[in-house]
């Protein structure tokens, strides 16, 4: 009946004129540029890095400033899988350090283009009500579409016969990482995730904040043994890094290299510590049992790994590491979002579980590569059986933990012999509610 009444004639000061061009924006003109400047923002580093870069190991004696623009374009490039070529050989593995860095820029854009399209399409109570909305997807793939168009143009310049970036591996992490990282954030940037969210069975919220929880504690784990292991073996890597004989314009880059690869580096330590491990070069393998190394390239982070030969005694206990972080992570959320019923809990946990090594496998794919020429094409987790003693570990420990939780909560409520379907469906009801 409000749209029966007559406008308001009321004077709109000048501010809530402006409020309302801010939300009225173009979506198409709004969501293409946020794609063209989330590329272009991480752009512009990469090539300042290449010309500081250049400056700092000759003081420019060699080279042009073109030539460093160049590097740090296919620099900015290999963030988005590209590979390089270099003296004939195709390097493809993938700073994942860089990847992120592109990824937190997608997201930080794509929640101002998120919050400036927030008025196109329904309002929250027609997106509640399950009015079909189009607005995200739009978005989404016109931001995709400014991104992808920029990284093309930047490969067609930057790149050469010589260095031959893969222009095809771009295009598809550039869609992969604007889909998940800048799609991300215009829908919370829109405010359509909450809605959305809130619409999703309990049940399923519940898992994926068990994912959440289990895949940043996973991860954190991992780093965690990767630093020790590395601080464990400090005084090789900087043997290295002395045998190196780098000045310090030069060490500060490669300094700045290795930081590029520690998300790498701590893939490769989950793997290890699931247990499948990881190769360092052809028939080599990293185990919690097994170490078989050959001859390693002379870089600092190799530091860490454990001696060529028989593993110690204790090694093989890292195993139990997974259901034990898969446990503690199915405890946490199950705490603060309890259920009475057994198949809930049980549900939630396995299915975070598996979620969650799907999610590692995944990752452990994307870490590894070429690095160098002849044996060392080889590097990198071995996915496929980080995926199925993912799903072992993870799966079997958040089972047991989702069911031992329901069990708790059933005893606390002190009816656990006359627990009925009426007060599950209550308590179901109030965890909803307070969800």
């Amino acid at each position: 009946m409000t749209s029966l009444l007559p406008p308001s004639t009321r004077r709109r000061t000048d501010a809530e004129l402006r409020a309302d061009l801010r939300w009225r924006r173009p979506l198409a003109l709004v969501a293409t540029l946020g794609g063209v400047a989330a590329a272009v923002s991480t752009l512009l580093v990469c090539l300042a890095v290449g010309v500081v870069g250049w400056f700092l190991t000759d003081a420019g004696a060699h080279g042009t400033p073109s030539g460093a623009l160049r590097v740090g374009a296919l620099g900015w490039l290999a963030g988005h899988g590209s590979g390089v070529v270099v003296q004939g050989v195709r390097l493809t593995a993938v700073p994942l350090g860089l990847t992120l860095v592109l990824a937190w820029s997608m997201w930080r854009f794509g929640l101002r283009v998120g919050d400036s399209v927030a008025e196109h399409g329904p309002d929250h109570h027609g997106l509640a009500d399950g009015e079909r909305d189009w607005t995200v997807p739009a978005a989404t793939g016109l931001f995709t579409l400014g991104y992808v168009v920029t990284a093309l143009v930047v490969a067609a310049f930057a790149g050469s016969a010589a260095t031959a970036p893969a222009q095809g591996r771009v295009v598809l992490w550039s869609l992969l990482l604007c889909v998940l990282a800048g799609g991300s954030g215009i829908a919370v940037g829109s405010g359509r995730a909450a809605v959305r969210m809130a619409l999703l069975p309990p049940v399923v919220r519940s898992t994926f904040a068990m994912v959440r929880v289990l895949l940043l504690a996973w991860l954190g784990v991992s780093a965690l043994v990767f630093a020790a292991a590395f601080v464990i073996d400090g005084d090789t890597a900087l043997n290295v890094m002395s045998q190196l004989h780098l000045g310090p314009g030069p060490g500060v880059l490669y300094v700045g290299l290795m930081l590029l690869v520690v998300p790498n580096a701590t893939l490769f330590s989950s793997s290890y510590l699931l247990g499948p491990g990881f190769t360092v070069g052809t028939h080599t393998l990293v185990t919690p049992t097994v170490v078989s190394l050959g001859p390693l390239p002379m870089f600092p982070l190799l530091a860490a790994l454990p001696d060529n030969g028989p593993t110690p005694a204790w090694t093989p206990y890292l195993l139990a590491l997974a259901p034990i972080v898969a446990v503690v992570a199915v405890v946490i959320v199950q705490r603060r979002q309890p259920t009475l019923r057994w198949d809930h809990g049980a549900v939630r946990g396995l299915a975070a579980g598996v979620l969650s090594a799907v999610a590692i496998a995944i990752l452990a794919g994307l870490a590894g590569g070429a690095v160098g020429p002849g044996r060392m094409a080889d590097v990198g987790p071995l996915a496929f059986d980080t995926l199925v003693h993912g799903v072992t570990s993870f799966g079997i420990g958040g089972l047991l933990a989702g069911t031992a939780m329901t069990a708790w909560r059933r005893r606390r409520a002190g009816r656990t012999a006359e627990v009925t379907d009426e007060v599950i469906d209550e308590v179901a009801a109030e965890d909803s509610a307070g969800a």
